[in-house]
């Protein structure tokens, strides 16, 4: 008979990597919006396309971070009939969404750098400098604020990511707005832009290739199956196992499961419970899955089994 186990009977959403940073995303929030507003003024009064990409960056950023906090707030919806899993998927829809605006953003930068080229005007670098200096200070206070969770959800990931391209964003405004000063060469401006964009594409993709990753379902970095199944195979009373899965509903929160063929003796109450609690207990402290489901089958029924996977 097949006997199924879990050590933690549901997900609380507030164990989600976003939830549990909330109030850092949001002091990033509104430190991103206020240099905005300011890098906009700026590119505005100086001319500067390189100020003005580094804004538009930025405001993507302040649209990422809230985007991921709207969506932490929807993850706290309780499951349901329907939603076993409740709604924590949509954080990683969120980074989704993230990747695919800072893309967007890189296109146009590019765009108009092109359109640019050959006609340069004139950039006023004084303002030019004080606005960049400014959001290099701004990036500068985010990236110590998210220096601490960004490892552990995607979303929270994503903005650091940001953040740290939007302070070496500032950096390439601020060498433009040097060599334009000191050699006038107007064209430092677009060439800047065009490193800006350069510099939020590698960004996306890392953050679009780790959202596909859970999308899939693939095996969480640095998960080895190899080590886990010798991990099961190491619990007294275990034959073999298979049908190993291990994927992640959305950022901290990874699930396991498995078949495990146990010798006939062992499907007891008593020994049944037993291997259970080993396995259970093997999982949460060397692998760090608390979230585990394994089916026991007597080796007598090992053979009716099909099977799928690992």
């Amino acid at each position: 008979m097949g006997h199924d186990h879990s050590h933690s009977h549901g997900i609380a959403a507030s164990g989600t990597g976003t939830a549990k940073h909330r109030k850092r995303l949001v002091a990033v929030l509104c430190i991103t919006l206020a240099v905005v507003v300011i890098q906009i003024a700026g590119a505005l009064l100086s001319g500067s396309l390189a100020l003005l990409a580094d804004a538009g960056h930025m405001l993507s950023d302040a649209a990422g971070v809230s985007i991921a906090l709207v969506a932490a707030w929807i993850a706290e919806r309780p499951a349901s009939d329907q939603r076993t899993y409740g709604y924590q998927r949509a954080e990683v829809l969120a980074a989704l969404a993230n990747a695919l605006v800072l893309i967007v953003i890189a296109v146009v930068i590019v765009t108009e750098a092109i359109r640019r080229l050959g006609s340069a005007p004139e950039v006023q670098t004084d303002v030019m400098l004080a606005a960049a200096v400014l959001g290099a200070v701004a990036n500068l206070i985010s990236l110590l604020i998210l220096r601490g969770a960004q490892k552990e959800s995607l979303n929270v990931r994503g903005a650091y990511l940001e953040v740290l391209g939007d302070l070496l964003g500032s950096f390439a405004v601020i060498a433009a707005a040097i060599v334009i000063l000191v050699t006038g060469y107007q064209a430092a401006d677009t060439v800047a832009s065009v490193l800006i964009a350069l510099m939020i594409v590698p960004r996306a993709w890392h953050l679009l290739r780790d959202v596909v990753d859970v999308l899939l379902e693939a095996c969480p970095k640095g998960v080895d199956v190899n080590l886990i199944r010798e991990h099961i195979l190491a619990v007294d009373g275990v034959v073999s196992v298979h049908d190993i899965h291990i994927w992640t509903i959305t950022s901290g929160v990874p699930v396991f499961s498995a078949h495990v063929v146990v010798e006939d003796a062992a499907m007891s109450a008593s020994g049944a419970d037993r291997v259970l609690d080993k396995l259970v207990s093997c999982l949460g402290s060397h692998f760090d899955t608390d979230h585990c489901t394994f089916q026991l089958e007597p080796v007598s029924h090992a053979e009716h089994e099909a099977h799928q996977h690992a």
